[in-house]
């Protein structure tokens, strides 16, 4: 878009410009996902407590409660603890919130539709949702309150505790593929739903479970969100926060909530790929014109969503469902059972691509080849009349070469 814009305005004011709707389009996520999954979480959790949630506002569904609790947080007196430091105190929330912002700045929400796209895409996204961790610290510490700093200690030590075993998840799936960037990944999956990558094999279906019990616990939700002292009536570290200051704290934790969700969507799930192949049925793919294409990327738009949503609503269930956790539960949790699943899940899934890299159909022709070979090498052979792979990056004609010679028994 940049580079059609800069042929009617100014290079820099064109890329300014795109940049800008870009960021709009990202905060659209936290602001509207924050509102939208409160007003969720609020009729599930209604639901399993088999109480009617909130009916008063906006007609049957009460829809307009989140637009009152908006209202309500936006309007109301921003406190600050007499004691506190005034600065970390005020920049506290907004570390956590852009740590949870700039994460979405890499997911792809269909092929080729990402602000950022990245050759560690799967790297960028871990590392810069770890660094929400530090504006807890800084909560806790800046509110002059023993509350909050416990609770900023706790939550600091299970997310850092958690992010092994969930960092160690991410890379089965980039083992399989041969890839850090996400669209590629994404594309990979396409076709029947047989061909996402829980479906690979079962090490890869197992590391799911322990990837979304790990990210549940990275975002501090239930049943490991032991910040909160919910006895003593206190909030861990957010305690002393209010108003928008508080708001920001909870649209980081929803837009995290959604970041991880998308994560496990395009590593296990087939990203913006549908069960069916229903766009290249259609044919809305680029070879039949940008048109096409972008009614094929919108459906993937709506795929990708549906699932980033049932990964949401699945995590409020959970914290619905299941009790609380003690912290000695909580590390014991990490520690004792997901690291060494992970370990094994790891372990396996390499012996399962080298001696079987078809995944579960027996397919001779490894996973990550069949993906360069008909999206690298057939472009690089139209433009490169003698027949290689000149357009292919140095990684992928290193990997072609490699999963061509083990094809062929070399």
């Amino acid at each position: 878009m940049a580079e059609a814009l800069a042929n009617y305005l100014p290079q820099p004011i064109a890329y300014l410009m795109v940049g800008l709707l870009q960021c709009g389009l990202l905060l659209l996520v936290p602001f509207i996902g924050a509102m939208f999954f409160v007003w969720v979480e609020r009729k599930v959790s209604a639901r399993i407590q088999d109480r009617l949630g909130p009916t008063r506002c906006g007609g049957k569904y009460g829809w307009l409660q989140l637009l009152a609790d908006g209202l309500k947080l936006i309007t109301k007196e921003d406190l600050r603890p007499k004691d506190a430091d005034a600065v970390l105190f005020r920049l506290a929330p907004y570390v956590s919130f852009c740590a949870s912002f700039a994460a979405l700045l890499a997911l792809p929400f269909a092929n080729g539709w990402v602000a950022q796209d990245l050759d560690v895409g799967v790297f960028f996204i871990l590392a810069v949702l770890g660094l929400e961790v530090f504006g807890v610290i800084l909560a806790g510490y800046a509110s002059a309150s023993k509350w909050s700093l416990f609770g900023a200690m706790r939550e600091a030590a299970q997310v850092v505790s958690y992010e092994v075993p969930l960092g160690m998840c991410v890379v089965v799936p980039v083992l399989i593929t041969g890839q850090m960037d996400l669209v590629k990944i994404g594309n990979m999956q396409q076709g029947l739903f047989t061909n996402w990558l829980v479906f690979h094999d079962p090490f890869t279906f197992i590391t799911f479970w322990v990837y979304f019990t790990c990210a549940t616990a990275s975002v501090n939700r239930a049943p490991f969100d032991l910040a909160e002292a919910e006895s003593e009536l206190v909030a861990g570290f957010h305690t002393e926060y209010s108003g928008f200051r508080w708001l920001a704290f909870y649209m980081a934790e929803y837009g995290s909530m959604f970041a991880v969700s998308g994560l496990a969507a395009i590593l296990f799930f087939g990203g913006w790929n549908g069960p069916l192949p229903i766009v290249h049925m259609l044919g809305l793919t680029p070879e039949n014109g940008p048109v096409l294409a972008w009614i094929g990327n919108l459906l993937g738009l709506f795929n990708f969503v549906f699932k980033c949503v049932a990964g949401v609503t699945f995590m409020i269930w959970v914290r619905w469902t299941l009790p609380r956790l003690r912290i000695d539960q909580v590390m014991q949790v990490c520690l004792k059972y997901c690291t060494p699943i992970a370990a094994v899940m790891f372990l396996g899934a390499t012996l399962w691509t080298f001696l079987l890299p078809g995944g579960v159909g027996l397919r001779s022709m490894p996973y990550a080849y069949r993906y360069v070979h008909a999206t690298a090498a057939e472009p690089a052979e139209a433009k490169a009349p003698q027949g290689g792979v000149a357009d292919a990056s140095r990684a992928d004609r290193r990997l072609v070469a490699l999963t061509q010679s083990a094809a062929e028994g070399k």
